[in-house]
């Protein structure tokens, strides 16, 4: 039996879901992507939620938000392709506060030519933060699209360090202010 559950984050409710096998989805609100719920999915409010593997991400996942995480550590259970869970792998060798391009993920996969189909796997990524396909940006370093949206992949990068954070009143550093 998969259990699921919403909770609220900085980038808005996530949908979070696992079964004994380990985490199966977690999903922004709305979700373009949404994981196919099978007839064993069963929904739970959060504040009776005693599942001990969403209890566990719901704590991780906090801990990522309060920049004092930088990996998961939990059991994961995505349902894919054999070549969207290669891609899906892959992407959790990708360093906190780092990117890569598409170009490069499918050069690490050995399939340098495939660099549309490991967007497009990347887009089918069902358990985005934890396997960061947020890292992931155009080979001209533009943020390219995101399941959560190009706001929350900005709020992600910036949250890691890998983009500066918007600053109204940070000074350019030729500036006569400083």
């Amino acid at each position: 039996m998969t259990i699921f559950t919403t909770i609220d984050s900085p980038v808005g409710p996530l949908l979070l879901a696992a079964d004994d096998n380990g985490v199966r989805a977690i999903e922004f609100q709305p979700s373009r992507h949404a994981v196919k719920r099978e007839p064993d999915w069963h929904e739970v409010d959060w504040a009776d939620c005693t599942h001990p593997l969403l209890l566990r991400l719901h704590q991780q996942l906090d801990e990522y938000f309060a920049g004092t995480r930088r990996t998961f550590d939990l059991p994961l259970a995505p349902r894919g392709t054999a070549f969207q869970c290669e891609v899906w792998r892959t992407l959790a060798s990708i360093p906190y506060g780092e990117t890569v391009s598409y170009a490069q993920l499918a050069t690490q996969i050995g399939k340098p030519s495939a660099t549309r189909a490991v967007g497009a796997a990347n887009g089918r990524n069902p358990l985005p933060i934890v396997l960061p396909c947020h890292r992931v940006i155009g080979a001209n370093g533009s943020l390219t699209g995101f399941g959560g949206g190009l706001p929350t992949k900005q709020f992600l990068l910036q949250l890691e360090g890998a983009l500066p954070r918007d600053d109204l009143f940070a000074a350019p550093t030729d500036s006569p202010l400083l």
